[in-house]
């Protein structure tokens, strides 16, 4: 037992002493984001790097290539499909990377079996400022007042608006602005108003096994003052009137037709794109190629801008992940790879700003708050959103209650299925799923 109280304290006298990482010092990093080492192979200048993948990969170019400790950051790069089972697999065989990427929602999967190290002194002696993220983001690794990961981002949901729908159909305010419903009943009124002046449908959504209709329940559930699970009991809570109503409004707009209940991902861009919806619900991801399409001049979108959630019910909030970097626990701890770890981990959120190219949202509120951050295209339409960002609370098999909504929440408008029973189905489920994370 004392070896264990002292090797963190000997560890990190090893990694933050007078003595600079061991000269040609490789650490490995796992990643999904996509494969483009070839087309970025030797690109240095962070400039000519597109999408997550491309900046990602020129970042680490980046840093191989000009940091003076000789470390060398070895990239694995994972499809994502495949990438938590393969990241599992690895830690099981006590061959686990350096550094991996790792959502918000999974983190507790991890952190709770002790299968990641504690990085807050760490984080203070390199001079990464944990008082510097947004509350949603340092809340969002902090677990028994210890900080487990950095986190990179918040990426969330948005309302992709062609403004020039909104126009014709008077949904405009006294400057011009798309006017954004404040209300369930108000949403239905906009709604109806748009398919009567343009004839085309309010809302273009991502609905076939897709999450997005139920990352927008959640944001229903949660500017209600509610949510689906009690973190401290651990018990679910989808039978709660916040669950019904944000269901029931759900359904009620694809019952209308003012969401088609056929679009899945890349028919609902199209959709959007070609001018024949006037709202896309879809993530901050998506910014660049909207903006990068209207510009163009030749699709159906041309007069392209981004809203925050619009407040329904009177509590600020909309769904929300994050892409976070955690090291993981070795077998055999090396004090050179995990400084030289730190020193890369350092790296990316002093390049954070590079990251939110990507259209995700920076977790530094100083680079939030920015003239560079705000220069970037349309981000000044949605910074708020790093404010009302909301998240499950910190437990484990978040991944897994998704894909419970998903598959019940959305049978109401694929196959009819009663919203009562789809609730009532899902809140066995759910309480099934809760019940391991109770055992631990």
């Amino acid at each position: 037992m004392k070896m264990k109280t002292l090797l963190p304290a000997v560890l990190l006298a090893a990694m933050f002493g007078t003595t600079a990482a061991r000269a040609g010092t490789e650490i490995t990093l796992f990643r999904f984001f996509g494969g483009c080492s070839d087309a970025y192979a030797n690109v240095t200048d962070v400039s000519k790097a597109v999408g997550e993948c491309g900046i990602v990969q020129v970042l680490t170019n980046k840093f191989n290539a000009e940091n003076t400790d000789g470390i060398t950051v070895k990239t694995q790069s994972v499809e994502w499909g495949v990438y938590y089972d393969r990241l599992s697999a690895n830690v099981a065989g006590r061959t686990p990377p350096d550094i991996a990427v790792m959502h918000r929602s999974v983190l507790p999967n991890y952190q709770v079996r002790n299968l990641l190290l504690p990085l807050g002194k760490d984080f203070a002696a390199v001079g990464i400022d944990v008082a510097d993220f947004v509350p949603a983001a340092r809340e969002g690794v902090t677990a028994n007042g210890e900080i487990w990961a950095l986190p990179f981002d918040l990426h969330a949901l948005l309302w992709h608006v062609n403004a020039d729908l909104f126009i014709r159909a008077g949904l405009v305010d006294d400057k011009g602005q798309p006017k954004l419903p404040r209300s369930p009943a108000e949403l239905m009124q906009h709604a109806a108003t748009m398919k009567a002046k343009t004839g085309k449908s309010y809302f273009a959504i991502p609905s076939g096994a897709d999450p997005m209709p139920s990352w927008q329940y959640l944001t229903w559930v949660w500017q209600q003052g509610g949510n689906i699970v009690d973190a401290q009991k651990k018990e679910a809570l989808l039978e709660s009137k916040e669950s019904r109503e944000a269901l029931r409004l759900l359904d009620a707009l694809y019952a209308s037709g003012a969401a088609n209940p056929q679009h899945d991902y890349a028919s609902a861009q199209q959709a959007f794109l070609a001018g024949e919806a006037a709202v896309l619900v879809n993530g901050t991801w998506g910014v660049d190629t909207y903006a990068a399409q209207a510009a163009t001049g030749k699709s159906g979108l041309k007069n392209y801008v981004v809203r925050d959630m619009p407040n329904l019910y009177g509590k600020e909030a909309v769904w929300s992940d994050s892409h976070t970097w955690v090291m993981p626990k070795q077998t055999k701890p090396d004090a050179a790879k995990q400084k030289a770890a730190l020193t890369f981990l350092k790296f990316l959120n002093d390049n954070s700003l590079q990251w939110a190219r990507t259209g995700h949202l920076p977790v530094r509120a100083s680079v939030l708050q920015s003239a560079q951050m705000r220069a970037l295209p349309h981000r000044a339409e949605y910074t708020r959103t790093a404010t009302i960002a909301t998240a499950l609370p910190p437990i484990q098999y978040q991944r897994a209650l998704g894909d419970l909504l998903v598959n019940e929440l959305n049978s109401t408008w694929l196959v009819q299925k009663d919203p009562d029973k789809a609730l009532a189905d899902s809140q066995r489920a759910a309480a099934a799923i809760l019940r391991r994370s109770r055992r631990r």
